[in-house]
């Protein structure tokens, strides 16, 4: 199917929107995130269904930049494991970009469904994301934001496939990236150390991953956390730079050497040191029968759900935050908050907020203060915020 728009960076006429809406059929808007808004779309031809994300232009040069590089990046690949992109449209005012649909669940939510979970399950999802990169690095492009909420399952059958998504960040190595980005959770230590940095961050990435599916718990987590949040990336970043993580008891007891050794492989501090995604492939813990089929289903779901169901929810909160912001809609962002989480809202914290968040125009300070406030506060939090939280908006 050919791309609605030429290639960027060409002198190229704008599509009419009248192009998109007679050939798609878009629906509700599914979810907002960070820099785009996403819908279910549908082939009025053939009736098949898409995944389309819109980003609005006038939100920023981040959000024009971020759609441009998606658009350029899957452009360059076409691999079974990476969602493809199948359609592009630019207008005066937006990009569109037409996806695949994958219609299965995220990695959590598959593993707590099953009867079995064991090392091989892992060892299965790890091979076919370890694939997809070591074609990614083959032609020079790093991810750079390799994270379980970017792993799905094509469909929902017994033996669907893993795909990827989000290209936003992702990026050409042509020479070493200094521009630090991605989740603080599984950042590489190059990058927390402000060095230049390529592929090495996406097998560290993946060692994180790893770890998390074997075991239900962060490799790298302060257990000051919940009463310290002010210090929370300091303290992340302080353990990720000096490698401070263990296979601890009882969580690692069942988990084989081989799987162990293949994390501590990927999660090598120094990157010239660590495993590339085609070594990682060839360990026998993927390609050998080193993963062990013992039944670690009960250990990893307490896990997950101790430390990831209530973020996740609140990871929700915050999207839904994030469109009525790029909609303006402040007043309803605060009391949307304040109804979801039951919380204490002082009139005058509210007041002064309403006051100084900018009433048009490109809002991108104040948009990004807020949302990094609370991505601060929501990750692998067990306690409701308070009104001191809402409080320290304002500062």
């Amino acid at each position: 199917m050919p791309f609605g728009c030429l290639t960027l960076g060409e002198k190229k006429d704008y599509n009419s929107p009248t192009e998109i809406t007679d050939r798609y059929d878009l629906g509700q808007i599914v979810k907002s995130e960070e820099f785009c808004e996403i819908f279910r779309a549908k082939d009025k031809t053939t009736s098949k269904m898409y995944t389309c994300k819109k980003f609005l232009k006038k939100d920023g040069r981040k959000v024009r930049k971020a759609a441009k590089n998606e658009i350029f990046i899957l452009k360059m690949v076409k691999h079974p494991n990476i969602l493809q992109l199948v359609d592009v449209y630019e207008t005066r005012k937006e990009y569109f970009l037409f996806l695949e649909l994958a219609t299965g669940r995220e990695v959590f939510d598959w593993i707590l469904d099953q009867g079995y979970y064991s090392e091989k399950d892992t060892s299965n999802v790890i091979r076919q994301v370890m694939e997809a990169v070591a074609y990614l690095h083959s032609l020079n492009i790093v991810h750079r934001n390799l994270k379980l909420e970017n792993l799905v399952y094509y469909n929902r059958l017994k033996h669907s496939k893993i795909v990827i998504s989000d290209f936003h960040l992702a990026k050409l190595e042509n020479g070493l990236i200094k521009e630090p980005c991605g989740t603080p959770e599984y950042l590489a230590p190059e990058v927390v150390g402000r060095q230049r940095y390529g592929r090495p961050v996406d097998c560290w990435a993946l060692g994180v991953i790893m770890y998390i599916l074997l075991s239900g718990n962060p490799p790298f987590y302060d257990e000051a956390d919940d009463d310290d949040y002010e210090n929370h990336d300091k303290n992340l970043f302080r353990k990720i730079l000096a490698g401070d993580y263990e296979f601890d008891s009882p969580y690692w007891d069942d988990i084989s050497d081989s799987a162990k050794s293949l994390v501590s492989r990927l999660m090598e501090v120094d990157q010239d040191q660590r495993l590339t995604a085609q070594e990682a492939i060839n360990h026998e813990w993927i390609s050998g029968n080193a993963a062990s089929d013992k039944n670690i289903k009960e250990n990893v779901c307490a896990q997950i759900e101790k430390n990831f169901a209530k973020a996740k929810w609140k990871v929700v909160i915050m999207l839904e935050m994030t469109f009525f912001i790029r909609h303006r809609l402040v007043g309803f962002v605060l009391y949307f908050y304040h109804c979801a989480l039951r919380i204490s809202l002082p009139a005058r914290t509210f007041g002064e907020y309403i006051q100084a968040f900018p009433a048009s125009g490109e809002c991108q300070q104040a948009e990004w203060l807020f949302l990094l406030k609370v991505r601060t506060f929501s990750k692998n939090r067990q306690a409701f915020p308070t009104t001191s939280f809402i409080t320290s908006l304002m500062q």
